[in-house]
């Protein structure tokens, strides 16, 4: 069992930057590869990046190339999701999950734990 707090949400400005976090618990973090969806208002759950259990290779969604960083510390145990240039349509909820699976990282079926999300809004 994998319990996923996220953190770091909040109000910005277009054009600002945030980073969220997600603490797991548990002395296995390292076998998860980890991923950030969110999900708009009125819109479906949209996969923003994934990383691999080392950390080795990250995958991002279209919308947030160039703009959004992943990252991770096992010793942490926390993976990071760093936002820069947002937009007002980032607007949304953000959650972070973890899978024990090493492929399909984009698909959100893929992943066995979720948190209860954070919640970012971006103002024009």
């Amino acid at each position: 069992q994998v319990l996923l707090v996220e953190s770091g949400g909040g109000l910005v400005q277009a054009g600002d930057s945030l980073r969220l976090s997600c603490a797991a618990s548990g002395r296995t973090f390292s076998r998860y590869a980890m991923g950030w969806f969110r999900q708009g208002p009125g819109k479906e759950r949209e996969f923003v990046a994934a990383i691999t259990r080392s950390g080795g290779r990250t995958y991002y969604g279209d919308s947030v190339k160039g703009r959004f960083t992943i990252s991770r510390d096992n010793a942490k145990n926390t993976v990071y999701l760093q936002m820069n240039s947002l937009k007002p349509e980032d607007t949304a909820i953000f959650y972070c999950a973890a899978t024990s699976v090493a492929g399909g990282l984009e698909m959100s079926y893929e992943y066995d734990y979720w948190g209860q999300g954070t919640q970012v809004t971006v103002s024009s």
